[in-house]
């Protein structure tokens, strides 16, 4: 599922709408992580604070019935590109920091933290290790030939 551009537009809507619940002039509040749950279903798109007080909701058309398997990998793709492109946005919250944005499926379960965001880095997560094992090995097998 390529997401197109009414979906992108209405993620940025729901990530603007979220971020103008805590303007980065006021003093910071003590939350810690924005939740983003999603429905494979229903379409729904809703962010959460950490005391589960619903921030914004909205409906994503292409999402709504979507029986793709991997729906959540490519939502989290989607959101997590959103929020790189409202960094400015949405790494000056008024929320203390570090705070995360977690992807999180119609059950409240966790699938995924998109992006954290603390004082000097902000980091996308997740981090891509997918040659971490290949390179160790590498190091090691140079340091033992020495």
């Amino acid at each position: 599922m390529k997401a197109t551009e009414q979906t992108i537009q209405q993620i940025e809507r729901a990530l603007r709408k979220t971020a103008e619940k805590f303007p980065s002039g006021e003093e910071a509040s003590v939350m810690t992580d924005i939740h983003i749950r999603v429905s494979q279903d229903s379409g729904e798109l809703l962010t959460f604070d950490d005391d589960d007080n619903e921030l914004m909701r909205c409906i994503v058309e292409q999402w709504i019935d979507n029986k793709d398997d991997d729906f959540y990998e490519q939502v989290a793709a989607d959101v997590k590109g959103c929020i790189v492109r409202l960094k400015d946005v949405m790494e000056n919250l008024s929320i203390l920091k570090p705070y995360s944005f977690v992807l999180e499926d119609d059950d409240r379960e966790t699938m995924q933290e998109l992006y954290v965001v603390d004082d000097d880095i902000a980091i996308i997560a997740p981090l891509s290790m997918d040659s971490l094992d290949s390179d160790l090995d590498e190091f090691l097998e140079n340091l033992l030939k020495e």
